[in-house]
């Protein structure tokens, strides 16, 4: 996917009702997840998802803070991101539990 001509959020877009759901890329544009749920909003705002695994079984939870991840809207509007990590370095952070 290019997406050199995708809009990036703002910071106050950084909220639930617009990227719970969105799309995880890696820097491969490898599908990587989607955001299960954030805590808080703008850059600081921690972004949960499921890393590795299989249909969810095997996966883990992890959380990134939103200004690790560069989301963006594509020509649909669809909200994505993209992480410069690579799956492996994602499966090595810390378990994220709620």
């Amino acid at each position: 996917m290019d997406h050199s001509n995708h809009v990036r959020l703002m910071n106050a877009e950084l909220r639930a009702d617009l990227i719970e759901g969105a799309t995880i890329y890696g820097r491969d544009d490898e599908e990587i997840s989607s955001v299960d749920h954030i805590h808080g909003t703008g850059d600081d705002a921690q972004v949960v998802f499921d890393v590795g695994g299989f249909l969810g079984i095997g996966s883990k939870r992890v959380a990134l803070y939103a200004s690790q991840l560069d989301f963006m809207r594509d020509e649909d509007g669809d909200v994505h991101a993209i992480t410069q990590m690579t799956t492996d370095q994602l499966k090595d952070l810390p378990e994220h539990f709620d």
